[in-house]
């Protein structure tokens, strides 16, 4: 009895190292090194997929990271920390993984209130540094509000994006 392959044969006339995966898309002609230099480095860079924890992980060690600068460099005005927030949290909802997509607006709020602690101007023991902590976040709530704003723009694109993908007809060439 005869047995039938269940995968293609390898195509026999590219080398194994420049087969590409199904599914994978052909870089444009500026890419592979002619055209565009900053577009073709901006490709080459690796691209992060961050699970949901992931991206609630970076978002919140980012803002602590920025929280410091912001305290070193600008004595912690939380109009500057409110400021590195909208890109981080766009940063977090670009590298998230699509599957957690939904995940990037909910921890874009969290990383703000992790990061807004330290800056947020409380004394006085727990009682006094809770107390500057929620005093900060209502004050520059504009700035929560904005940033969670930014994050789920970028996931409503990112999801129609991929949904239109999906739905496109595949042409097999």
């Amino acid at each position: 009895m005869e047995q039938h392959r269940t995968r293609p044969a390898p195509h026999p006339q590219r080398p194994p190292a420049q087969r590409r995966r199904p599914g994978a898309a052909v870089p444009p002609p500026a890419v592979q090194g002619r055209g565009r230099p900053a577009l073709a480095a901006a490709r080459r860079l690796p691209r992060a997929r961050l699970t949901g924890l992931g991206g609630g992980l970076f978002a919140c060690a980012a803002m602590v990271l920025l929280a410091g600068v912001d305290w070193l460099l600008f004595g912690a005005s939380l109009f500057v920390y409110g400021l590195l927030f909208l890109p981080v949290a766009a940063a977090t909802a670009l590298w998230v993984r699509p599957a957690d997509l939904i995940t990037a607006p909910v921890t874009a709020p969290i990383a703000f209130a992790v990061g807004v602690w330290p800056i947020s101007g409380g004394s006085g023991g727990i009682g006094g540094q809770l107390m500057g902590l929620v005093s900060a976040l209502s004050l520059h709530a504009g700035w929560l509000y904005a940033g969670t704003l930014v994050a789920a723009l970028v996931v409503v694109v990112r999801k129609a994006v991929l949904i239109s993908r999906r739905r496109l007809p595949r042409k097999d060439a």
